[in-house]
């Protein structure tokens, strides 16, 4: 979601470099930004845009060593110049970026309107700024910016900087900060990998707490003990984020072709995360799997997983849910929360309360070194890769690929799991060629025009046909919607009519024949039918051949789900890749 980038040093090109900054973060979605900067009289210079950087140039802010950056996804007012980040207060010395939602900031407001402040947005974030202005009449900068940061209510992260002091301070509560540090130079951002290109030394920000920096020192201090604390770094070895799509003209597709290679390497090099996690279900007393969106899709995958393969009982709920349902959690519990970006704030939110109530916290986490991932008890990295498109798709068979090893392995038949998932490879690798992309295409063509496509399965195909309605929506703006096949007849029905697209999941299992029935009624009433399966029948106006490989088919066939979404957005001249509205990392409520 928001992007936040920040420098402070002897680099006398600070706003370019936010703005590189900025230009690495443009994968977690936005749709408008700005640059603040020291300018050659002391006073703060702001540049501010909506929609896209692309080839955006900076020049009027000028040189400057200190400059701040922000990519706003909009919560609070419209996608305007007045409402993107940065904000500054009356005096033009203090400039603010913001990152999560100030509950209480209309109340903050109403007071500070009452003191003559002026406002020209209608953003919460501009009241922070203001309530700073207003407590930096009596109090010190410091004093000023950790006074009112205690009094915002929500999730926020908050970078300010000064120009009479030359300091940038940053608070954290919820939304992700992480300072880097470099010498005689000093970055903040919202993601790590956006710093390594700039320095390895890494802090990864806690809650409640605050730092004050500039060029030459870097100062930590508790919100809750009300004083100065050490701040220890970590020197990561990652590999910087320099992904380009190749010859791929979307990232989305670079990535759905990725998942032949990462599924490869899930199965040959991820037993010892895969038998551990199996263990924990194995000793908990009562199982819970969380997720938002995509990942809670993965999730209700698998409680089906589990019940099938390894008879145990393994409970869902998304994420933005849960944090109302933990009341029965105890310490016996396990919550195993899975995420790309490890940042999404339902799901960290619900994983907090979870672990107040004494739970042990698992994650299955794309994302090292994320808030999800420093959270969890026990974690075990996805290794899907980079994903730079917002729309998920490598990350979500990543989990799949897991969840059935970890439940084979429950059941004392890893190398059996291993099998399976290496003939859904085969099978990716074959719907990945481009004879078979030509079929998918051409089914894009017919659909590219509708303006409703219904999606069915039972059992592991139901959260398979969530995904790719998932994939339809993100990617093309079509509405799709994914039914449990069974629940046709209690309403869904009524929504078909002569033409209605009907995309049908028929796997070589128990569901295949009551799926048909579904499809059968469906097409009674002029659905125009899309089998998935192995099996054509006379019923289906196309098919796509998938061929069986046990309860592993849900790999390809949303394989096929996530082709589909990609051709149908490239149909309609939309760029699948940063889809409107969307944010790769939701970290905001």
């Amino acid at each position: 979601m928001c992007g936040i980038f920040a420098y402070t040093g002897i680099n006398q090109e600070a706003p370019s470099l936010v703005l590189g900054g900025l230009k690495n973060l443009e994968y977690r979605g936005y749709d408008s930004w700005g640059i603040a900067a020291i300018g050659k009289n002391g006073k703060l210079q702001v540049y501010k845009k909506t929609g896209k950087i692309g080839n955006s140039l900076i020049d009027n802010l000028g040189k400057s060593t200190l400059a701040i950056g922000h990519t706003r996804w909009a919560t609070h007012g419209g996608v305007t110049v007045r409402n993107a980040h940065p904000h500054l207060d009356c005096t033009g010395s203090l400039g603010l970026i913001h990152n999560g939602i100030i509950e209480n900031y209309d109340v903050l407001k109403k007071s500070l309107l009452k003191f003559g402040h002026r406002f020209n947005s209608e953003t919460d974030t501009e009241v922070a700024v203001h309530l700073i202005e207003e407590y930096q009449k009596k109090l010190s900068f410091k004093e000023a910016v950790i006074k009112a940061f205690t009094e915002f209510q929500g999730l926020n992260a908050i970078i300010v900087m000064d120009s009479k002091t030359r300091l940038i301070a940053a608070a954290k509560n919820g939304s992700p900060l992480i300072i880097g540090k470099g010498r005689q130079e000093n970055y903040l951002a919202s993601d790590a990998h956006a710093l390594l290109p700039y320095t390895r030394n890494i802090y990864f920000m806690e809650d409640s707490e605050a730092v004050f920096i500039n060029d030459k020192k870097i100062t930590g201090y508790s919100l809750i003990d009300k004083r100065e604390k050490e701040l220890h770094y970590t020197v990561l070895n990652w590999k910087s984020l320099k992904v380009d799509k190749g010859f791929y003209p979307h990232f989305m597709l670079k990535e759905i072709h990725d998942q032949l290679k990462m599924l490869e390497y899930i199965v040959n090099n991820q037993d010892e995360g895969i038998k551990k996690f199996s263990k924990l279900i194995e000793t908990s007393f009562g199982t819970y799997m969380v997720g938002c969106g995509t990942a809670a899709y993965a999730s209700l995958a698998g409680t089906y997983i589990f019940s099938k393969i390894a008879k145990f009982h393994v409970n869902f709920s998304v994420a933005s849910e849960f944090a109302y349902l933990v009341d029965f959690l105890t310490e016996k519990s396990l919550v195993i929360a899975l995420s790309q970006s490890g940042e999404t704030i339902d799901l960290i939110d619900a994983v907090r309360k979870a672990r107040n109530n004494g739970a042990r916290i698992a994650a299955l986490v794309n994302n090292l070194g994320s808030s999800l991932y420093r959270l969890a008890d026990d974690k075990l990295l996805l290794n899907a890769g980079v994903e730079k498109a917002v729309v998920s798709t490598k990350a979500f068979t990543a989990k799949l690929a897991h969840l059935i090893l970890i439940a084979y392995n429950l059941a004392g038949k890893l190398e059996e799991g291993k099998l399976i998932i290496r003939k859904s490879i085969t099978e990716v690798r074959r719907i990945l060629k481009n004879e078979y992309q030509v079929k998918i295409k051409n089914l894009a063509k017919n659909l590219t025009a509708k303006n409703h496509i219904y999606i069915i399965g039972r059992g592991v195909s139901y959260p398979i046909a969530l995904e790719t309605a998932l994939k339809i929506k993100e990617a093309s703006y079509i509405h799709a919607e994914g039914f449990a096949g069974g629940e046709l007849k209690h309403g869904v029905i009524a929504l078909v009519d002569k033409g209605t697209p009907c995309l049908a999941f028929l796997p070589e299992d128990e569901t295949y024949p009551d799926t048909t029935s579904g499809v059968m009624e469906m097409k009674a009433r002029g659905g125009y039918m899309i089998g998935i399966g192995s099996k054509n029948q006379k019923v289906f106006d196309e098919f796509l051949e998938v061929h069986d490989c046990g309860i592993a088919t849900m790999i390809p066939n949303i394989l096929v789900g996530q082709l589909l979404g990609y051709y149908l957005a490239v149909n309609k001249g939309l760029d699948p890749d940063k889809p409107r509205n969307l944010a790769k990392s939701v970290t905001v409520k």
